[in-house]
């Protein structure tokens, strides 16, 4: 029987499971430079870190006076997201691990991310975690991203799941306290160390505030065993 009762796990995307944030610098710095910005650099990427791709540009629009639709701009930026993300995507070893781990005991899995459904699909492709991986929801198919809980809480309307019974996986403030809107519990690995004192992650149940070099998947799943309340065996 399952050590895990009736969690469901929900994984961020970008940060949590990947490293795809330098594929997203470079996307956006390319679409940037393309309309006249070309001075955009990784600090003035890091403030868009855990935010959805379509809200990033509606910033960039406001910030730097951009004349393109916001439609345009998103389409270029997934445009070169994409092409980087299908050349050069792979997973965080210990993620693919824990991913592994939790499928061997059946535990309900999905994706909730701030990315497009295409980019999180190449991304899941492209690493094989497609395979244990198949419930995804993306913020363009809810009404408001990160920090909102919308993601999560769709995913969890997919998995059958109650939102109490749900578990986090995040690497950014905004996704934090999203789940801890949710009502879920959150393991949060801070991407940027500089922000693990944001006070979102301060309602983390498990905060790694040493990000990835921290995580491991075995530490991490016997920490769901010893919180979880198990269900009926």
């Amino acid at each position: 029987m399952s050590n895990f009762g009736g969690t469901s796990v929900i994984f961020d995307l970008d940060g949590t499971l990947v490293d795809s944030e330098p594929n997203y610098y470079e996307a956006g710095r390319q679409t940037l430079a393309e309309h006249g910005v070309p001075d955009f650099t990784w600090a003035d990427h890091e403030r868009y870190v855990g935010i959805s791709t379509q809200e990033t540009v509606a910033h960039w629009k406001e910030l730097y006076g951009l004349r393109a639709p916001v439609e345009e701009l998103l389409a270029a930026k997934n445009r070169r997201y994409l092409e980087l993300a299908r050349a050069s995507a792979s997973a965080y070893p210990e993620m693919r691990t824990f991913v592994e781990l939790l499928a061997g005991e059946n535990v309900p899995m999905a994706v909730a991310s701030g990315s497009s459904p295409e980019a999180i699909e190449a991304i899941l492709v492209g690493t094989g975690l497609d395979k244990h991986l198949r419930t995804v929801v993306s913020a363009d198919e809810v009404a408001h991203g990160k920090p909102a809980p919308d993601v999560f809480l769709e995913a969890a309307g997919r998995l059958g799941a109650d939102p109490a019974d749900c578990v986090v996986v995040e690497d950014a403030a905004p996704g934090a306290a999203a789940a801890h809107a949710a009502g879920m519990r959150c393991i949060a690995i801070p991407y940027i160390a500089a922000q693990a004192d944001d006070p979102a992650f301060a309602t983390a149940d498990l905060l790694l505030r040493g990000g990835q070099a921290e995580f491991t998947a075995r530490a991490a799943y016997d920490w769901l065993v010893r919180t979880v309340s198990p269900g009926p065996r």
